[in-house]
């Protein structure tokens, strides 16, 4: 199933690679960087927990399952007006409805530069109109999306609270945002709470006691040394190729890996 939102960092990519990593039989399937949700709608489980620490992004995933028609309505008539001046009155905009709101997300998500999510000390949205114009795309099938979500559990909260929640059998998987140590790279602007390396310390402790109570887990994380360092007290660390296109200065883009961290409880 196709995700009905784009995100910075996404793993569209890696999704199949992943799902390979996941165990024949697992109890809940738990993801607590939700984004784009490209990994849960690559597997869809029949018991999930997805969360988020974004509000906006799950009051967007509860708005969807919920009231999908109204959304998918209410994205067509943006279709139809899509403008630059549009588009700037939507990212200045504070809907009031549940519809509404999660309707503005979708448009500026689809609509702003490369899919970024960013916003200035004031919690505004702040990225620039891109070069998409589609606000309704042919994929699109908010029903299905609605009934993939219909029966899970869906909140925003601190990755920890749903880590911790975790048990025998269960499956974690976590995306987090690629910091490393010493070094406040790109990805931390998409945050409206910057992440931190003692976040990433904190995740991994959380991860350990998840291993503990017998959850398997699997993490895609940077390649980076500090990051080894970090998971070396798991035995299943392996580098996967990628390619980075999200860089506006191109000499940024080109050939890089990610960091697979696997267990199996």
């Amino acid at each position: 199933m196709t995700p009905f939102l784009k995100w910075a960092g996404g793993k569209r990519w890696l999704a199949k690679q992943l799902r390979e990593q996941f165990p024949s039989a697992i109890g809940t399937y738990v993801e607590p960087f939700l984004g784009s949700g490209a990994v849960f709608f690559d597997f869809l489980p029949k018991r999930a927990v997805l969360s988020d620490a974004n509000s906006e992004l799950i009051q967007t995933y509860l708005a969807v399952r919920d009231f999908p028609r109204e959304v998918h309505e209410r994205l067509g008539e943006f279709h139809e007006i899509h403008s630059k001046e549009f588009y700037y009155a939507q990212r200045s905009a504070s809907p009031d409805d549940a519809i509404g709101r999660a309707s503005r997300f979708i448009y500026l998500n689809r609509t702003c530069w490369n899919g970024l999510y960013r916003v200035n000390k004031k919690n505004q949205f702040n990225v620039p109109i891109g070069t998409k114009t589609a606000v309704l795309y042919p994929e699109d099938n908010f029903q299905a999306i609605s009934e993939a979500l219909s029966s899970l559990e869906i909140k925003c909260c601190d990755f920890e609270v749903s880590i911790d929640e975790a048990r025998f059998g269960d499956l974690i998987y976590v995306d987090p945002p690629y910091t490393v140590k010493h070094n406040l790279n790109g990805f931390l602007k998409y945050n409206q709470n910057i992440f931190s390396w003692d976040d990433q310390v904190r995740l991994h402790d959380s991860l350990v006691r998840a291993r503990a109570r017998g959850c398997h887990i699997v993490v895609s994380n940077a390649d980076h040394q500090s990051v080894r360092d970090l998971y070396a007290d798991f035995d299943d660390l392996r580098a996967v190729p990628r390619s980075s296109v999200i860089a506006g200065n191109s000499s940024a883009r080109g050939a890089t890996s990610e960091l697979l961290v696997v267990h199996h409880g």
